[in-house]
């Protein structure tokens, strides 16, 4: 499929975590279409895929205490699907997400990434899940609703979501006065990555050609995986790359790397 990555460039710094939904302005159905086309069709590999679900998802979402920080009044959700029998499927997962996600931003839809708080039973049946699949993570689709609520404005402190690492803390490796633009982009790029409950859970090494992503933190996930957080920032290093004229190829790495971008050629 054809992609706007200048489109999704721009989504990056605009897009915002949404919980709750505007249950009486649904999405209309030429742009649901348009997602679901885009899920059918955004396939950059075999072992991830994503699925449009339209209806009620209040049996999808749960929250952390009862209903605290539960997403309500979404009337669609996108489930994010792997292959657990590829190595990589975590972050495949999250790179094949987050761009979705980055397009309904870049359409003006709401969404928010649930790894843990959602049943993944129910969404794997609503789904059809097939051989080893499993249902890594989900998004609502929708429209924000009218006003932030308290709970809204009490689970952004509980992720502390609007903040974010220096880059001094992330990277490592070349020197920053010698970073070409478009690494200076990608690692921005990264640095606004969305992660679980804001964890950033990732370093960057810097070569005057390359960027490696790395996963830090605890060693053992015990609900959302940290590689799943680095498929989303490798989606972030590439769109900000192409978007500054530079195209690159990955290459995935041993624990605790991840995976290794380096610049191919210019567009």
């Amino acid at each position: 499929m054809q992609t706007d990555y200048s489109k999704w460039y721009r989504a990056i710094s605009a897009r915002r975590s949404q919980r709750s939904y505007d249950f009486n302005r649904p999405v209309e159905p030429d742009l649901l279409e348009q997602m679901r086309q885009l899920c059918a069709e955004f396939r950059p590999f075999p072992s991830a895929r994503a699925v449009l679900v339209k209806g009620s998802t209040d049996e999808v979402f749960r929250g952390l205490i009862g209903s605290y920080g539960r997403v309500k009044d979404a009337r669609a959700f996108i489930a994010f699907v792997g292959d657990m029998d590829c190595p990589n499927v975590q972050e495949q997962v999250g790179y094949l997400g987050e761009g979705i996600i980055l397009e309904a931003a870049a359409m003006g839809l709401a969404t928010c990434w649930v790894g843990g708080f959602f049943r993944p039973d129910v969404a794997a049946s609503l789904v059809g899940t097939r051989g080893n699949e499993r249902v890594l993570a989900v998004t609502p689709v929708g429209y924000a609703a009218p006003a932030v609520t308290l709970e809204e404005r009490a689970m952004c402190r509980f992720g502390l979501s609007h903040r974010r690492k220096p880059l001094s803390r992330m990277v490592s490796g070349l020197e920053e006065a010698k970073w070409p633009r478009w690494i200076r982009a990608a690692l921005e790029a990264a640095r606004l990555a969305p992660s679980a409950m804001n964890r950033q859970p990732w370093s960057f090494h810097v070569e005057p050609d390359s960027i490696t992503v790395s996963v830090t933190g605890f060693p053992v996930d015990l609900v959302v995986s940290r590689r799943l957080d680095a498929g989303i920032a490798m989606l972030h290093i590439e769109v900000a790359a192409l978007s500054h004229g530079v195209q690159g190829g990955w290459e995935y790495l041993e624990n605790p790397q991840v995976a290794r971008i380096v610049h191919c050629r210019r567009k």
